[in-house]
Formats: C-alpha cells, structure tokens, sequence
C-alpha cells in the first residue's frame, strides 16, 4: 500500500478522491496540515505529498521545500504545464517525494501521478 499526504492550499478533498478513483485501491490518502503532510513524509510514516494551490508551487509546496528540501519536490503542472506520466516517472526515478500542481490541474496530475507509481 502507497500512503499519500495530502497538503497544499487548495481541492485536498478532490485529490483524495482522485487518489481513491484511480488508485486501484493500491493507495491510502489522509489529509493534513502542510506543515504535517511533510512532516509525515520525512519521517517516512508515509510515502509522498500531493498539494495544490493557485501557482503549482507556493502554497502546494512551501512547507515540503522547508522540511524536505527542495530537491525532494517538483511542480508537475501549472498554467503553462500539463501534468505526464513521463514526466512524473522521472522525478520519482530521481528520488522526489513531494508533488504540487494547480488547483484546476488536479484530476490530471493526480492521475499522471497514479499512472507513474503503478507502471514503475
């Protein structure tokens, strides 16, 4: 089972949804508080961090660049970016734990997101 936090400032109630949707049952998601959502991937009680917020970044992701580094995270998709599986697959190759994308991007990007961690 994959654990997922949920963070951000913005549609935590649809990335779970979208999470329980498309997650073949292959996930759990809670929501938290930002500061909480990354806290609880840093001490490794669960697996990655999903957020949303106006930009893909700021709200989504502040307090995962703070606890995590900046290098754990990414934005997968914002006004100008599309969220891809391809994409996604990398950045998880590449060790990221934190994802943050828009609010409007959410469906997409959670679903990118499912797709990568379950053809890994």
């Amino acid at each position: 089972m994959i654990n997922i936090a949920i963070g951000g400032q913005l549609n935590k109630n649809e990335i779970k949804e979208c999470l329980e949707k498309f997650g073949k049952d292959k996930f759990t998601a809670h929501i938290f508080t930002d500061m909480d959502a990354a806290m609880k991937v840093k001490i490794g009680s669960y697996d990655y961090y999903l957020g949303a917020c106006q930009s893909g970044a700021g709200g989504a992701l502040a307090m995962a660049y703070a606890l995590l580094g900046r290098d754990k995270c990414a934005t997968i998709a914002n006004a100008l970016t599309q969220p891809s599986e391809e994409k996604v697959a990398q950045l998880l190759a590449s060790g990221t734990k934190a994802f943050g994308f828009t609010n409007d991007r959410a469906e997409n990007a959670v679903k990118a997101f499912v797709a990568a961690l379950l053809n890994a």
